[in-house]
């Protein structure tokens, strides 16, 4: 019941409530994105939601204008504290995951959860093997288990292990333990960046 029905009454209700809130944060965070290097506050980045549609991810953009796509070696998003993409705002909104708050408006949408696995890129359709795809039978989610847990210490594939440990034992007490190790973990600021460099692209 709560997996199929409340959970998403839940985050409805939930981001609705936060949206006066994450409006504030917008009219301060977006002038500082451009005038530290014009455009767009946003980057709409194309991930696999619910059962493999793909969706536009919105977060505010936190790399310079034109920056090249580096990808680890297992096709993960490279990810590190001395990227030279990355701008001097998007540095902070990234180590305290304020880049990830647009993500409020894919919850509204339904493209979202508030907790769940965190969306792969749509190539990554192709480099899922055996049951792996099954990460793809609930919405994909702002925070998750790996998150809350392990941020970005884990490689890619154990990552989808745990999105499916997640799935087969999601409840309302699994959610709620979830969203306050996330406090904890974000708040800490820990294992944000992984220090590791790639020479495949990156995204």
């Amino acid at each position: 019941m709560y997996k199929r029905y409340f959970k998403r009454l839940l985050d409805l209700v939930l981001a609705l409530l936060v949206l006066p809130f994450w409006l504030l944060m917008l009219a301060v965070i977006a002038p500082i994105i451009y005038i530290q290097d014009k455009g767009t506050p946003f980057y709409n980045a194309p991930r696999l939601g619910k059962d493999g549609k793909v969706f536009k991810m919105y977060k505010f953009r936190s790399m310079k204008l034109n920056a090249p796509d580096l990808r680890n070696e297992d096709g993960s998003t490279f990810n590190s504290e001395n990227d030279p993409r990355l701008t001097s705002i998007g540095k902070f909104i990234r180590k305290t995951s304020l880049d990830e708050t647009p993500q409020l408006l894919n919850i509204i949408k339904g493209d979202m959860s508030i907790l769940g696995p965190r969306p792969d890129l749509p190539d990554h359709m192709n480099l899922y093997e055996g049951n792996e795809v099954r990460k793809l039978e609930v919405r994909p989610g702002v925070s998750g288990y790996n998150q809350a847990y392990f941020r970005n210490t884990v490689p890619w594939k154990d990552r989808i292990k745990n999105d499916i440990y997640y799935i087969d034992n999601l409840t309302f007490l699994m959610d709620i333990k979830v969203f306050f190790k996330t406090a904890i973990s974000v708040l800490g600021q820990k294992d944000v960046f992984v220090e590791k460099t790639s020479n495949s692209k990156e995204s």
